[in-house]
């Protein structure tokens, strides 16, 4: 009688996959310096092309919709034909958009371009994500490798206005999207070397179909949130509603599709895994949270403590490089506790230091900015290990052959919790300054678009009162920052609540997962392309 032998652990990764994972991280940190920069230059590119306001409208938002519509379809398209051959292709096309964009001489050739370069960003999280998923099979090795594919994101937020800023300072507007083009030139040189090419040995054809689906479910949805958290959910509620039914109308007929097809887009048994479906879920409400209160960050250091755009994103770089700090240490945390408990116990600091918001002080002098300031950096050490594990998760518990496929959905999910987070919060934040200042307006001390500017909006307050000065011109200001707090400090009560019951839903859920990711089993890997 023989006995079996015991299986082998997983192999470690060498020099060679390390440097691959410092060439992943370059075109992710490009992705997000390409969401922040093209605000600063939005001035510029209207006083040179001249926009209309619907053609500046969609040249800041087709990146993000061609991003998230094309995830999925991405995803799978890398599983079928080569993880790092998409990568490469989407490289090629995101440095050819990025100097075609920086040529463009009116706004719709920007907006076309600015279309190309969302196509080409949608093959980057999935097609790095899942290469990574290949390259470090040790499941502590691969955590590290998600802390550092994670950072990325965070240190391109905090390089993007400052490298921005200075372009903008000294060359024309279009000098911000050529900021790519050298890093796609160093990833389509080093790649090939660098980054091991990996595919589904038996996957089958693209279903067009499918795709053709997927971009519409997900367009149609995140237009719509979109469209209410810009004009508010009164403005357009017919257009809003129509977009949101017929939204959920599509992904229902994709996700139909899916259950009836032999090579789907989305094995959709992967949601009936704990460990896939409770992370993905605790992804989103995490991303709900953190950019649903962004916003109000940015306005109490703008407009309520009067920092300038430099000082108030200066000041946000330390809750940045909290995030990245929490990020590499997660791969520590797990070796003492069971990822449930570290994703929990990071949820509820995290809350912490939402809760914090709630008694925000009104004025620096008070303390204002200090206690923003730590607020930001106690939430992003919590929420950090979250994003790591979380995503390590969804990639690790699908079979490596349909990584691609899972990190696209880990990120289409990131991307509907933010955009859920900005709408929801953002109708409750403005609902309560109107309502605060309905009665703080009156109607006679201006036109009606004025007055109706200052109920709207802090900035419209800050504008009147900058036009009426005097004691009423102070003491309009006084009560929009007063309407902006109270907006906020419930906001953060809101979303502290919510991070509290997903750290109770993660603890449990997840309790008996032991390790953030068991080693494959044998033969479950996918084959190295020969």
């Amino acid at each position: 009688m023989s006995l079996a032998r015991p299986a082998s652990p997983p192999a470690r990764a060498t020099v060679r996959e390390w440097t691959g994972l410092a060439v992943i991280a370059l075109p992710c940190m490009l992705y997000s310096m390409d969401l922040t920069v093209l605000n600063l230059a939005i001035p510029s590119i209207t006083e040179d092309l001249k926009p209309t306001a619907s053609q500046l409208l969609w040249i800041v938002d087709i990146y993000g919709f061609f991003v998230a519509g094309l995830l999925v379809t991405m995803g799978t398209l890398g599983d079928r034909i080569g993880r790092r051959r998409l990568l490469l292709i989407g490289a090629l096309a995101f440095g050819v958009a990025s100097v075609l964009a920086a040529l463009s001489t009116s706004a719709n050739m920007l907006i076309a371009t600015r279309a190309l370069l969302g196509v080409a960003g949608a093959t980057l999280a999935p097609s790095t994500l899942s290469l990574i998923r290949n390259m470090f099979l040790d499941p502590a090795e691969r955590t590290v490798a998600i802390g550092v594919w994670i950072s990325s994101y965070s240190a391109g937020a905090v390089l993007g206005p400052v490298l921005g800023g200075v372009l903008l300072q000294f060359f024309p507007w279009g000098s911000v999207f050529l900021i790519g083009v050298p890093v796609m030139v160093l990833l389509l040189v080093l790649g090939p070397f660098l980054l091991p090419e990996y595919r589904d040995p038996d996957a089958g054809r693209l279903d067009l179909a499918s795709a053709a689906l997927s971009l519409g479910a997900v367009l149609a949805a995140i237009y719509g949130i979109k469209q209410i958290a810009e004009h508010g959910p009164d403005a357009v509620p017919a257009l809003s509603i129509a977009l949101g039914a017929l939204g959920a109308a599509l992904g229902w007929i994709f996700a139909r599709r899916q259950g009836r097809l032999a090579n789907p887009m989305i094995d959709l048994a992967l949601f009936r895994l704990p460990a896939f479906a409770v992370s993905l879920a605790a992804y989103m409400l995490a991303c709900f949270v953190m950019f649903g209160l962004f916003l109000y960050n940015a306005q109490y250091l703008q407009l309520v403590l009067g920092l300038s755009p430099l000082h108030a994103g200066l000041w946000s770089v330390p809750g940045a490089g909290a995030f990245i700090v929490g990020s590499m240490v997660v791969s520590a945390l797990v070796r003492r506790m069971r990822p449930a408990y570290v994703m929990g116990g990071g949820l509820a600091v995290a809350a912490l230091g939402f809760a914090m918001l709630v008694v925000l002080p009104e004025s620096s002098a008070q303390g204002g900015l200090a206690w923003l300031v730590a607020s930001a950096v106690i939430s992003s050490l919590g929420l950090a290990p979250v994003f790591t594990l979380a995503t390590d998760l969804v990639v690790g518990s699908a079979p490596p052959e349909r990584a691609g496929v899972a990190s696209a959905i880990s990120e289409t999910s990131s991307e509907f919790g933010g955009a859920l987070g900005i709408a929801i919060l953002g109708s409750i934040g403005a609902a309560i300054y109107r309502s605060t200042m309905a009665d703080a307006v009156p109607a006679g001390l201006a036109g009606a678009a004025e007055v109706e500017a200052a109920r709207s909006t802090l900035g419209g307050a800050l504008a009147l009162a900058g036009q009426i000065g005097g004691s009423a011109g102070a003491e309009l200001l006084d009560a929009g920052r007063a309407a902006l707090l109270h907006g906020l400090r419930l906001v953060a009560g809101i979303c502290a609540a919510v991070l509290l019951i997903v750290a109770g839903l993660v603890a449990f859920r997840l309790r008996g997962a032991g390790q953030a990711n068991a080693p494959a089993a044998p033969g479950a890997a996918a084959l190295p392309e020969r």
